[in-house]
Order: structure tokens, then sequence, then C-alpha cells
């Protein structure tokens, strides 16, 4: 028997999941686990006395996996690489990757998770000034606004870390360290787009994460011994949170969002990335919230939409 039409109005509708709905969700995964990371090495830190090194190399030795599931598909398709492809792989690999990673791990040692997600943001811009000095790129007068304003907000941020600071030396080094990490960075990111060119935006990060976990664990075995190893459990259960949540799942996140919702969007959704460092270091490391730290996580974000818009 048919159902009364009248009967089946009253009900509520149920919303069907959109792909921008995905897509929106999808970005919002993918920021939550990049701005966790410095979580988990901030918990890592204060569980044992492990050093930067060691935590890099365990971090991206549990990634291994996931990313070799992902490269054997990859690697079978597309054309052969050649000599000048393989250097450039080496490059951004090392020095783009895991150069960057090892100078942000150092960082974190000496400075909040807050600031060095403020100081990391400003990776876009300094991707741009590479592209201007060394790639032939434009330079607009629009960038100018967008790194007084970002560059603005971290030193308020910076000031607010000094003051609740007992030892001002080491905020400065941490913080200098986390600046190489972003100018690095960049030079990942501005290479990037040479290296999609000629191989694939999925082939050349899978590529790029190998190398940079090779290279991971030739630094490990250079310096520490295998002894290093035996560290608490807790360890070892961040450096696998931070291998599959803030590693491997959000590159994945972020390219179907993109695929959903746009890169545009998408970015612009990965700006919550500094709050939700802010918030989850007050929550989960007891760093205080204060309004120099919210005014320059906000001085960060428009100077970050600025270069979004000038696109």
């Amino acid at each position: 028997m048919a159902e009364d039409p009248r009967v089946a109005g009253n009900r509520p509708l149920k919303r069907k999941l959109t792909p921008h709905m995905l897509g929106f969700g999808l970005a919002v995964l993918a920021a939550f686990g990049f701005s966790f990371k410095a979580i988990f090495v901030k918990l890592a830190y204060q569980v044992a006395p492990v050093d930067p090194v060691t935590l890099l190399m365990l971090r991206m030795s549990m990634a291994l996996p996931l990313i070799l599931l992902t490269a054997i598909p990859v690697l079978r398709k597309g054309p052969a690489l050649r000599g000048k492809d393989y250097a450039l792989l080496f490059l951004l690999g090392v020095v783009g990757y895991y150069g960057s990673s090892m100078l942000d791990f150092m960082g974190l040692q000496y400075i909040s998770a807050g600031l060095e997600r403020l100081i990391l943001f400003t990776y876009p811009m300094l991707t741009i000034l590479i592209g201007v000095f060394f790639l032939g790129k434009t330079f607009e007068r629009k960038l100018l606004l967008a790194m007084l304003l970002a560059y603005g907000g971290i030193l308020v941020a910076f000031v607010h870390d000094l003051n609740v600071s007992e030892d001002i030396r080491s905020v400065v080094i941490g913080g200098s360290l986390v600046l190489g990490c972003a100018f690095l960075y960049a030079i990942y990111s501005a290479g990037s787009e040479i290296a999609i060119g000629r191989m694939g935006a999925i082939k050349f990060s899978v590529l790029a994460l190998l190398i940079s976990v090779l290279a991971t664990q030739t630094h490990f075995l250079a310096v520490r011994p295998l002894t290093a190893l035996i560290l608490p459990w807790p360890v070892y259960a961040y450096s696998a949170g931070m291998a599959l949540f803030s590693t491997v799942m959000p590159i994945f996140w972020l390219s179907s969002a993109v695929s959903r919702i746009g890169a545009a969007r998408a970015v612009l959704i990965g700006l919550i990335g500094p709050i939700l460092t802010l918030v989850f270091s007050w929550w989960l490391l007891d760093e205080p919230i204060s309004v120099e730290q919210l005014l320059g996580t906000g001085l960060v974000v428009c100077g970050l939409l600025v270069i979004i818009r000038r696109q």
C-alpha cells in the first residue's frame, strides 16, 4: 500500500553527504592532523629525554610501511625517471623535507607549539620569494603587505614567549630553528612545482617521502647507538600517532579535499591550523593562551589570506 504523501512530508528529510561536504570535512581533518604534529612532539619530549634525531627517525620509520603501500602501485605508472629527476628528488627529499623536519623537531625543544606553528605558516610567503629571486616569478605589492602582517603577528607572539619564558636565549634559538625549517620547506614547496610537472603530484610526494625516510634513518645510524631506541612505550605511541595522523593520513586527506572543493578552499580551511595548535597546546601541554598569542595568530592568518587572494 502506498504511503500517504502527507505523512511522508511530515518526516524530517535525511541530508545526504555531498562531495562538497565531504571535501570540507577532509580539509578540516588534514588541518587537524598537520597541526597536531607539534603536540605529539612536545608530549614525547615530556615523557622521556628523547633527542630530535631519534624521535624523527621513529616517526618516519613508522610511516614507512604506509608509504610503501602507496609507492608500489604509483611507481609502476608514468614515464621512467631521468638523472635530473633523481637529482631533484634527492635535493627536495633530503634538504627540503628531511632537513626542515629536523630543524622543526630541534626547535620544539625550546619554544611553544603555538609559536612553532605560527612561524611555520610563513612558508607560503618564503616560497613566493624564492620564486621571485630564483625562478623568475613576478613580485607583487600584496606580498609585502602579507609579509608585514604575518611577521608582525609572529613578533607579537614571540614577545609573549619571551615574557613568559625564564630563558630568553632558548626562545631565540628555537624561533631561529623553526624559521630555518620554514625556509627549507619553502625550498621544497617551490621545487615541488617543477618536480610535479615532470613526474606527477602523487609520484613525487611518495618518492620524496621515501628519500626523507632513508635520510632520517641514515642520520640516526650515523650518530646514535641502537640502545637509544630503548625508550618508554608512550614515546612509541606518540611516534606512531604522529606517523599515522600527522604524516601519512593528512597528505591523503588534503589531496582528496582538493579534488572535491579545489585547492583555494582547502588552503583557506587549513588556516585553522595555528588556532587548533594553540587550543591543543593549552589543553594538553598547559601552554598559556594570551591576548598577544590570539592577536599574533590573527595577523598571521590575515597575511596568509592576502597571499591566497592574490591568485
